[in-house]
C-alpha cells in the first residue's frame, strides 16, 4: 500500500458549475470554498501531510476585473474565517506564487495568516495563487544564475536538490497524487518540475461537488498504481 503523503488538486471547474446553474461565475468559486473545506476535512481524516490546491493561475490574470476581485477577496477573507478551525487542527497555511502580484493588501493579509499557522503541523496547506510552472522555474534558475555570476557557487555543483530549493514551493515534498477536476487531462502549468512521478487523476466531477466518495475514489486509483519512479 502505497504513502499519501502529498495531495495536490487542480481546482477546476467552478465557473462551470455555476455557469450551468444560471448563476454568476463567482457563485462557483464561492461553493468552491466550501469543497476546500472538505477536502481539507479528508486529508486530516487520512493524515495526509501535504496539500496543494491551485487557486489562481498567472494566466486567470487575464480574466474580467470584476472577477478576479471576488476571487481574491474570497481567498483571504475566507481564511480568514477558517483561521480558528485551522488552528484547532493543526493546519499551517502557506501562499505560493508571484507576491509581487498579490497587491499590498493582500499581501499583508496572507502573511499575517502565515505568521498565525507557523506553529502547526499535522497539515501543511499550500495554496498556489499567482501562481505559474513556468515562471517558477525561470525564477529558480534566475537565482542560481546570479549565485553563480556571484560566485557564490560553481554551476557544474548544482542539483536537482538544490535546484528544487529554490522553487516558490521550496522543500515540501513532490506530489504524489495530482488530482484534476472538470475533466480536462492536462497540467495546464502546475507544478511542472514537481509533477515528475507524480500519479494523475482525471474526474469529470466539477470541483464544488467534490466530495470525501470522490477523494476515496482517487484514493483507491493512487493505491493500486504501481509507483516505481523509473526503475
Amino acid at each position: 500500500m502505497h504513502s499519501l503523503t502529498h495531495l495536490a488538486c487542480i481546482m477546476d471547474g467552478n465557473r462551470r458549475w455555476a455557469t450551468s446553474r444560471g448563476m454568476m461565475p463567482w457563485a462557483g468559486h464561492q461553493e468552491g470554498v466550501i469543497a476546500v473545506r472538505r477536502t481539507i476535512a479528508w486529508c486530516l481524516s487520512k493524515q495526509v501531510r501535504f496539500l496543494s490546491l491551485y487557486a489562481f493561475s498567472l494566466e486567470n490574470l487575464s480574466r474580467p476585473e470584476h472577477e478576479k476581485r471576488v476571487i481574491f477577496d474570497l481567498l483571504v477573507t475566507k481564511t480568514e474565517e477558517e483561521l480558528p478551525h485551522l488552528l484547532e487542527h493543526g493546519v499551517r497555511v502557506s501562499f505560493v506564487g508571484d507576491r509581487t502580484l498579490f497587491g499590498s493588501d493582500i499581501l499583508r493579509r496572507c502573511q499575517q495568516m502565515e505568521h498565525a499557522t507557523a506553529h502547526c503541523k499535522a497539515l501543511i496547506l499550500s495554496v498556489l495563487f499567482c501562481y505559474g510552472a513556468r515562471q517558477e522555474i525561470v525564477a529558480a534558475a534566475q537565482k542560481l544564475a546570479q549565485q553563480a555570476a556571484n560566485s557564490q557557487i560553481d554551476p557544474s555543483s548544482i542539483t536537482v536538490d538544490m535546484f528544487k530549493h529554490e522553487l516558490w514551493t521550496g522543500d515540501i515534498p513532490d506530489p504524489d497524487l495530482i488530482i484534476r477536476t472538470g475533466g480536462y487531462a492536462r497540467l495546464s502549468n502546475f507544478m511542472l518540475f514537481q509533477a515528475a512521478y507524480a500519479e494523475l487523476y482525471i474526474t469529470h466531477t466539477l470541483w464544488p461537488d467534490m466530495n470525501d466518495n470522490e477523494f476515496d475514489q482517487a484514493y483507491q486509483f493512487f493505491e493500486e498504481s504501481k509507483r516505481n519512479f523509473g526503475r
